[in-house]
This record gives C-alpha cells, structure tokens and sequence, in this order.
C-alpha cells in the first residue's frame, strides 16, 4: 500500500485541555443570568413555569425582588398562555391541594388569610377563570382573590328580588386586570342575570335583566304526574327521579360555565332535571337543550368550556358497562353529538359503582373527578390528542387524600383583584 503524502485527516482522540478549549470555543466564558440588563432579566424570567419560578426566587435578593416588580407583571402578563393548575376540592381540608399539569404533580397552595379568618366551610369554591378564583360565603358574599398572590377583594352584597332568590349558576370570566362575574337567578321558566364588572365605576352589582324563553326552543316536556319519568344520577351520586329537584353537591351545586363567540356571550347551567340550559346574555334569551339519554337511563352529567365552546361530559351505565364520553351540541341541527369516548377498558371497571362525575375544562384539557363511596379517580382528557390518563392519587404525609371536584386556573401573579 502507498503511503500518502498528505496530512492524516483523522480526528485526534485526544482530550483538549481546558485552556485550548476555551481558546476554541468562543461560547465557553461563563454566563449568568444576573448579568443581563433588568428588562431583558425579566423578560427571561416571565416565561419560567410559575412552579419553577417560586423555587427559583431564593437563589438571590435580586431575583426575589422581581416578584414584586410591576414591570415584570407586566413581562408575565404578555405571555400568552400558561399551562392550567387544577384546585381540588376537599371539605376536610385546611389547605389547598393543586394538581401542576406542567409538572404532573401535587402541590400544597395555602389559603389567603383572607379566608382563613373564617372556618373553611364558611367558604365555597365556586368559579375560577384565568388567574383568579372566587368563593361564596354562607351569607352570600362573593370573595375574588389570586390563589398564588393571596391578594382578595370582597364584593358588595348582591340585593336581589324575592321571587330570583334561587341561584342557579355562577361564572366568572378574566384578564389580567379585569373580571366579571354573572349570576343566573330563578326557576324555569322565570329567569334573570346580573352581572359584576370591576372595570365598572360604580363599583356595585348591575341591576337584574330578565331572560325570556326562546321563541324556537322546542325542549323536551316531562309528565308531571310520574307516567314517563326519567331517572339520573344526581351531583350528589345518588339516582333520583327527573321530577325531584337534583341536589347536587354543594361543592360544585353552581356547575356552570361561560362562553364567548361571535360577540355574543352565554352561559350554560344544569338545570333542576339534569338539561343543560344556555342563557345568551347578549340577546338576553335563553334555551333548555333536549336530555342527552333516553329516559330510565342512569347517568351523571357536568358541563365544562374548551377553547370557547360549551361541552358536556357523560358517565353512564348501559347493558352492564360503563362509558365516560363528550359531547358537543349543534345549535343549528338541535342535537347532540359524541366527539370523544373513554376506551371501554379503562371505564368498565367503574360499572356498577354509582359514581357522580364533577369536571372543569382548561384549553384542550378536561379534567374529571369520579367520587362515590367505592370510588374515587381523577382522569385528564386531551382532546387534541384524544388521549385519556388516570392520574395517581394524592398522598400528604403518606395519607391518601380524596376530593369531589377541581377548579382549573392560570397561575398568573399578575392577575390583579
């Protein structure tokens, strides 16, 4: 074989030392964070998970003083959208758990003293949107507060009408530096709204607007003497007669959600026999939707909002299975149609277990909480992806800790009360 000439083209096998590496390398002097200008450190900063972000604020004074910074609210408030943080619901609770769908794990998250000052069934979880949540107390008040700041602000006392004392649903919708919160009140068919704007200069509740029945709602009539009697099973569980009032549970007894579309906003409530009725606040109409299953079917039903739209989710027992499913409704064709389905394999081992179902929607995601005695399960939904997952249970100090439902949320120290 000839030798060549030229030089050998093979790559040394030989370790560098560091002095010739960093003579290589012009990317090799050390960086830290600490010395960027403070905007561009804040910018950086604003898109950490919010989770990552807390354990980061002890690494110095600096970084700790950026929490408090308004400039960097404002850094956080442009980014577009945060992965949801669901609060769950327990009554024996002292302090809040909350399941980071970043992070896929369970984390502590403490009252605000706010709502420490009273016991903790004095107050409510009833809404949440954006990056706040709201609580109802027994006397009625509302109290609006950021979860992670504890910021709170108690709302005015609602004075409503002797004959709307019943309260069907309350929503709330917000941004970073607003919210607004509407209240259905009445029984069908007398219904009526008012709403609470903090952009308002009044700062007070507006006054009722009455809702008339749609003109082409052709809702389903129920038999009042008990001949054609549909029977469900209740928030609280238990299966009960459509002519009874439903008592669901009081954890999620407002189950309701809003939406906006087309510059119209409606909101959507279980109604007493289980129908879903939408209240367009913009016409100030509202329609009862037909029942999703036939009578003498046993099911547990929630409504919850994904990206702007109005779903509802189904837990039914059919033939000795078990089927966990969503469904969309077609305004224009008036009925119901299945767009998801929980594989037989994962829903079947709840048959026969009774369970009722509470759930809350974030974006793409739905989150479902199966209680009964002989159950309890958390199970995330991805329809993007049309993906279903258990999640594991939640242990504090080794105990198994179990809940009825969750309130989704965008952890968003920005979010202003």
């Amino acid at each position: 074989m000839e030798r060549s000439d030229q030089p050998d083209a093979r790559v040394s096998l030989k370790r560098k030392s560091p002095e010739c590496e960093a003579e290589d390398d012009p990317l090799s002097d050390s960086f830290s964070l600490d010395d960027l200008p403070e905007d561009l450190f804040e910018r950086v900063l604003s898109w950490l998970p919010t989770s990552a972000f807390f354990r980061l604020i002890s690494v110095s004074k600096r970084w700790k003083s950026v929490a408090a910074s308004s400039s960097f609210k404002l850094a956080c408030s442009l980014v577009p959208s945060r992965n949801p943080w669901f609060l769950m619901v327990s009554p024996n609770l002292n302090q809040s758990i909350i399941y980071d769908s970043a992070e896929n794990s369970w984390k502590r998250l403490n009252y605000p003293n706010l709502l420490l000052e009273d016991s903790n069934r004095s107050c409510m979880l009833v809404a949440s949107s954006g990056g706040l949540i709201c609580y109802r107390k027994l006397s009625g008040n509302l109290i609006v507060c950021n979860p992670l700041t504890k910021s709170c602000n108690v709302l005015p006392p609602l004075h409503i009408t002797p004959q709307n004392q019943s309260l069907n649903a309350i929503v709330m919708s917000a941004t970073s530096t607003s919210y607004k919160i509407v209240l259905i009140h009445g029984e069908l068919p007398n219904l009526s709204f008012t709403v609470y704007d903090s952009n308002s200069t009044s700062g007070c509740w507006k006054d009722e607007t009455v809702l008339r029945k749609n003109v082409n709602d052709s809702c389903l009539e129920y038999d009042s003497t008990g001949d054609n009697v549909a029977y469900f099973v209740s928030k609280a569980g238990y299966v009960v007669a459509s002519g009874m009032q439903l008592e669901r549970s009081p954890l999620k007894q407002y189950s309701s959600v809003i939406t906006k579309k087309d510059g119209q906003e409606v909101v959507y409530f279980l109604s007493p026999l289980g129908t879903i009725v939408a209240c367009n606040l913009t016409k100030k109409s509202y329609s009862e939707y037909p029942k999703l299953l036939p009578v003498l079917c046993e099911y547990s039903v929630d409504v919850v909002e994904c990206n702007g739209e109005m779903l509802v989710v189904v837990l039914s027992e059919l033939l000795e299975s078990q089927s966990l499913r969503v469904w969309k409704y077609d305004e224009a064709n008036r009925q119901w149609h299945q767009i998801a389905a929980m594989p037989p394999a994962m829903s079947n081992e709840w048959y026969g277990k009774k369970a009722d179902i509470n759930c809350v929607g974030a974006g793409d995601r739905i989150f479902i909480c199966l209680n009964s005695s002989e159950l309890c399960a958390y199970v995330l939904f991805d329809l993007a992806s049309n993906a279903w997952v258990e999640l594991p249970r939640c242990c504090i100090n080794g105990e198994v800790i179990e809940f009825m439902s969750a309130f989704s949320f965008e952890p968003r120290i920005e979010a202003s009360v």
